[in-house]
């Protein structure tokens, strides 16, 4: 076939940006829901109206182009009005972790070149002290929501003084390749990494999201999972695409996501384990079990048969998922297969908690030897990294071509997470590259020792790190917290591991104490691995 006189051009192509999602709900659900935040809603109407006064703010200010606008703040309204705001004057949104310390918070502003914060007022002390390290100070603008406590350091001027009177139009949208956010790694090892995303890359996932979840219009979608954690998994996007609702949580509780699930009709939410384990001591407290079921996905360890058990007893149903800040947040998937539905109830954990499958909308996922490239084969046995591309991958890394190149090397994104591919085309994660525990020459998989010891009904949370030791190199040893009010002794979790899995991988030391976590729920092994020489005495 000639087609060499057919051309894109503006009738057959325009940019994939998620800034239509919001021109479009606007447009067609002016009225419809959009925000919950305790007394106070806002609809999809209003939400477009402010996002476009915030841009128009922004470019008032002299914001150019390629220009970086921070925000600090939890889950609150105005944090949804930037995901949109910020982008729509073209300017680069810069979500900073809350759980930082000022010199961290100033590093990424300043890596980011941040020319505008906006800042919830709880958190404005901290955003001072960040601000005073800085030679090139952004101007500091307080979000005064009316659920925070009063501060009293100042800023330059408060969010509603700072947004203009009328709206900016809407604008013709960028290119899809140009940038949209900044996102900063956890950075537990030297300066974090400031990974960039793409108009293309965040519409592409807010649309898988909703695809690969199965979202129905009009989700009443709770915020237990933080917006500033890679761009709320794009998750305000698929929002605005499915006409939703924002539930507004400043405070992730057990009693907080309980009073959500009865008050306001959540039907889906995210989140770490920890958050699961919140929604069952939540939910078991106030007697609440949801019907219809709530959806809820959920990343990083694989969750337990147990905390499944749990989690259905209370009416929820969980999703499992695998992505990094590189990957926009999820692009694997544990979809689910109707042919599993009648299987038991310990087969079905153990298939949810595998991570699955590429998202409908990513390019291809791997499990590759990141020496040879090679796939591995699929027999379910043999360990690989694993390795994603397509448009649910990032830019890049911001001012670090050399980190790129690496992160980029033989066409696809190192992920530097272990796994095995099963026959069915799914893959399971074994461990972080650097989480393998190698005892005697054998390497030893931390999750499987964890899986083991979350089986256990007095174990709320755990985590296994290697151990120096003389003999062996390294042994396991697992960090437990317990379950309130339950109690077990040391070695009678060792038997109960001895009975689940080769006596080879059994952790050599348990230590009961409360395990350190990000502001996402993801346990610090970082920190553990350095608690864990200290009782070695190494």
């Amino acid at each position: 076939m000639d087609d060499r006189g057919l051309h894109q051009r503006t009738a057959n192509a325009a940019s994939q940006s998620p800034l239509a999602f919001l021109k479009r709900t606007a447009e067609i659900y002016p009225d419809q829901l959009a925000v919950i935040h305790g007394p106070h809603t806002a609809t999809w109407g209003e939400v477009d109206r402010r996002a476009r006064r915030l841009a128009a703010a922004l470019s008032a200010h002299g914001l150019q182009p390629g220009d970086c606008a921070a925000i600090l703040a939890p889950n609150i309204p105005a944090f949804v009005e930037a995901s949109f705001g910020v982008p729509l004057a073209r300017v680069v949104l810069l979500s900073l972790n809350t759980r930082l310390d000022a010199d961290q918070l100033a590093y990424c502003m300043t890596h980011g070149e941040a020319k505008v914060l906006l800042v919830d007022r709880e958190l404005v002390p901290l955003a001072a002290e960040a601000v005073a390290l800085m030679d090139e100070k952004p101007t500091v603008v307080r979000i005064d929501d009316p659920l925070a406590a009063q501060t009293d350091a100042p800023t330059d001027t408060d969010y509603e003084s700072f947004l203009a009177a009328e709206p900016m139009p809407w604008p013709d949208l960028p290119d899809d390749w140009e940038s949209f956010s900044l996102s900063y790694t956890s950075g537990t090892t030297g300066r974090p990494k400031g990974v960039v995303y793409s108009h293309r890359g965040v519409a592409t996932t807010a649309i898988s999201n909703a695809l690969d979840w199965a979202m129905p219009h009009f989700p009443r979608y709770l915020w237990t999972l933080p917006m500033f954690h890679c761009n709320g998994w794009c998750f305000p996007y698929t929002l605005a695409l499915t006409a939703g609702v924002s539930v507004c949580l400043r405070q992730v509780s057990p009693a907080g996501i309980a009073e959500a699930f009865q008050n306001h009709g959540v039907t889906h939410l995210c989140g770490a384990p920890i958050v699961m384990q919140m929604a069952i001591e939540g939910c078991s407290a106030a007697g609440f079990r949801a019907d219809p079921t709530i959806e809820m996905m959920t990343a990083a360890a694989p969750p337990p048969a147990a905390v499944i058990a749990k989690m259905t007893a209370i009416g929820v149903n969980v999703t499992h998922a695998y992505g990094l800040t590189e990957t926009y947040g999820p692009c694997v998937v544990s979809a689910w297969n109707p042919a599993w539905d009648t299987l038991p109830d310990d087969e079905k954990a153990r298939l949810k908690a595998r991570q699955g499958v590429a998202y409908s909308l990513q390019g291809a996922i791997s499990v590759r030897d990141p020496q040879t490239m090679e796939e591995v084969p699929r027999t379910g046995e043999v360990i690989g990294e694993i390795m994603v591309r397509g448009n649910i991958v990032m830019k890049g890394y911001l001012k670090d071509e050399a980190a790129t190149e690496t992160a980029f090397a033989g066409g696809w994104f190192h992920t530097g997470d272990l796994a095995v591919w099963h026959p069915d085309g799914y893959m399971e994660i074994k461990d972080r590259a650097k989480d393998i525990i190698i005892s005697g020459g054998e390497n030893i998989s931390s999750i499987e020792i964890e899986a083991a010891l979350y089986q256990h009904p007095a174990v709320a949370m755990v985590a296994v790190v290697a151990m120096p030791h003389e003999q062996w190199g390294e042994t396991p040893c697992a960090f437990v917290e317990l379950v309130p009010s339950a109690h077990v002794e040391e070695v009678a979790l060792i038997q109960w591991c001895r009975e689940r899995i080769a006596s080879y991988k059994l952790p050599r030391k348990i230590v009961f104490e409360p395990l350190p976590k990000t502001s996402t729920g993801k346990i610090q092994k970082f920190q553990l691995r350095r608690r864990a020489k200290e009782i070695a005495g190494a």
